[in-house]
């Protein structure tokens, strides 16, 4: 703005001068353009994000920012329940041949955001850019950790590619068609499977699984690298700094999103939201930032001092935000609101099968991962570390998916020292030198490592487990790091425990059987399990359509779990978020990451 004061006569009182300069400062502010009204919402993440590469990503945070940089074929209805797919840079698919073929047809006229590999021109998306994002999943040069969704269902000719790069340790052939998936014409592609994949669509409606990246992009940084985020989605990168701040901004060339969700019979806040945004086109912010606060206190005091606009509350201080289950009265008092479901995500302690101390499918190693299991206890951790925010697991599989059983009563949140200690002491696991510790039936050293991140609630995960393993003569060290660099140690069979914990990308049981599967190891399978008998009830549950005979074979296959015990599950968190007042529409959704896509925030009538 520019201010010409050469005209404003000299001899003007000081007073009259400085009214005249208000005013035209007024009128210059009342007139300036709708983009310096930023609307910002506000968020956080409580762990770092690994990068913005879709198929190299398995973590909350990166999975959660790319589903706004990138665009899968499909998406969920925000507000439908269950979750509900419906269409996004595609229509919904056409499936033939029993569940074997799927034809997906993207809406022309979508566009990739700016970028110099371009060359200055504009770049639409294409059924070719699918097909390649999703063969990038098996170039064995990104290492994808979720390949095994795309394995699983047994795309045809992409496995063939993927071993003759490895065996000949030559690039990986983009170029050669197969009929698992190619391109029908320009906004037409195909994907083929070698068995029935009835619940293959839910792959396709998550960017971190499917999101479409353009060649030229990606080939035009070294491979060993996260690929910048060039992509067709809501919004694009402004500013990254790792571990610390992440901002997007509007993509101005994205249109295709629209308002148009569908809620359920009798739910008044949703039909409340359905109705006030209908139509609005998406996003309706223009700026996300994404701080990351990895200790609880600061987020808490963050939002407090309204520097957040949503939060998941911390457990430790649920009984500050909602006593009672209900909004505190001074949150009250400023408008904020709660929002509360169970959602689907198991936190648990893996143990590795393949580590010498824990791991074995021998009985004297089964019992003493059972007996590890029944000596925590679920319920401490629940209400000292949750504060009751945590609903206790029977088995791996959590609310809200296919397969789930929730008249299932197991020994996994049983806890029994009783009973470890007997365990142990059949078979063999007794203390042989009278240093007060168990060794081992050979008479070694029984010594476990478990490994957790830098942060209060990890030690006082520490806690738990000492206090348990204690209990029972166990010995327990630990070992702390940070994110990124567990999940490395992890994939590569390096932890023997870790505590950590699986969310569901899609609304699927098979997702939690993944965990699992033996050909799924240094993937979804940190566990490194691997029984044929269990193998092969996963391969036959993920062939069927849902319905009783397919909850029966996964809870057969749970019950296998239970047994050998790879995992020792503590329970599915209740999360509890607080929303500001000037956040309007929020609801949380169990599949959408990226809920700030679906947020306005309201005017500031405080405001001047």
């Amino acid at each position: 703005m520019t201010v010409f004061t050469a005209a404003l006569p000299s001899a003007l009182p000081a007073r009259r001068l400085l009214g005249l300069l208000s005013a035209l400062a007024l009128s210059c502010a009342l007139s300036l353009p709708a983009a310096a009204q930023t609307k910002t919402v506000r968020v956080t993440f409580q762990a770092s994000e690994s990068g913005f590469d879709p198929p190299r990503l398995s973590d909350v945070v990166s999975t959660a920012v790319v589903a706004s940089l990138f665009d899968p074929p499909l998406t969920y209805d925000l507000l439908a329940q269950p979750a509900t797919l419906k269409a996004n840079a595609a229509e919904l698919p056409e499936i033939s041949d029993n569940y074997t073929r799927f034809v997906f047809r993207i809406k022309p006229g979508i566009y990739f955001s700016d970028h110099p590999a371009f060359k200055g021109q504009p770049r639409e998306l294409t059924a070719a850019d699918y097909v390649y994002s999703i063969k990038r999943y098996y170039d064995p040069v990104t290492r994808s950790p979720t390949l095994f969704h795309y394995e699983n269902a047994g795309l045809l000719g992409l496995g063939e590619l993927r071993k003759k790069a490895l065996e000949t340790r030559q690039p990986f052939d983009y170029d050669t068609e197969v009929a698992g998936v190619r391109a029908l014409d320009r906004y037409r592609f195909e994907v083929r499977t070698a068995q029935p994949a009835p619940r293959l669509p839910y792959v396709f409606a998550t960017a971190a699984l499917s999101g479409a990246l353009a060649r030229e992009v990606v080939q035009s940084y070294p491979a060993d690298q996260m690929v910048p985020p060039v992509g067709t989605g809501p919004f694009r990168l402004a500013s990254w700094t790792r571990s610390s701040r992440i901002v997007l901004e509007r993509n101005p060339v994205h249109k295709h999103s629209v308002h148009n969700e569908q809620p359920p019979a009798g739910d008044a806040l949703r039909r409340d939201i359905a109705n006030q945004f209908r139509g609005r086109a998406l996003p309706m912010v223009d700026r996300v930032e994404i701080a990351i606060i990895e200790e609880t206190q600061p987020r808490w005091l963050a939002f407090l001092n309204n520097e957040l606009d949503l939060l998941w509350v911390p457990p430790e201080f649920i009984t500050q935000a909602v006593p009672n289950n209900a909004v505190a009265p001074n949150l009250a008092r400023r408008g904020v609101q709660m929002r509360q479901y169970v959602i689907p995500i198991t936190r648990h302690v893996y143990f590795n099968i393949d580590h010498p101390m824990v791991g074995g499918l021998q009985p004297e190693r089964v019992a003493l991962r059972r007996a590890l299991s029944l000596a925590y206890d679920v319920e401490r951790e629940i209400q000292l570390m949750r504060h009751g925010q945590m609903v206790p697991a029977q088995s791996l599989m959590p609310p809200g998916v296919s397969g789930y059983d929730p008249k299932l009563k197991s020994e996994m949140a049983e806890h029994s020292p009783a009973r470890a200690k007997a365990l142990l002491d059949l078979y063999g696991y007794t203390d042989r030198n009278g240093d007060g510790w168990r060794d081992q039936p050979d008479g070694s050293p029984l010594v476990l490592e478990l490994t957790t991140e830098p942060s209060q609630l990890a030690r006082s995960w520490q806690g738990m487990w000492k206090r348990s393993m204690d209990a029972i003569g166990v010995k327990i060290n630990f070992r702390v790091g940070a994110w990124p660099e567990n999940i490395k140690a992890s994939r590569a069979g390096r932890l023997m425990m870790w505590t950590t914990g699986w969310s569901a990308a899609i609304p699927d049981g098979s997702y939690f059987m993944d965990l699992l599967y033996g050909p799924n190891v240094g993937q979804a399978n940190a566990s490194r399990f691997n029984l044929p008998a269990f193998n092969e009830i996963h391969q036959r549950q993920r062939m069927l359509p849902d319905g009783a005979e397919r909850d029966a074979l996964i809870q057969q296959g749970m019950k296998l779990a239970l047994a050998y015990m790879p995992y020792k599950a503590s329970g599915h968190d209740i999360q509890t978020w607080l929303v500001q007042p000037r956040v309007l529409g929020y609801v949380p959704h169990p599949f959408i990451r990226d809920f700030w896509r679906h947020v306005d925030i309201a005017p500031d009538t405080t405001a001047p």
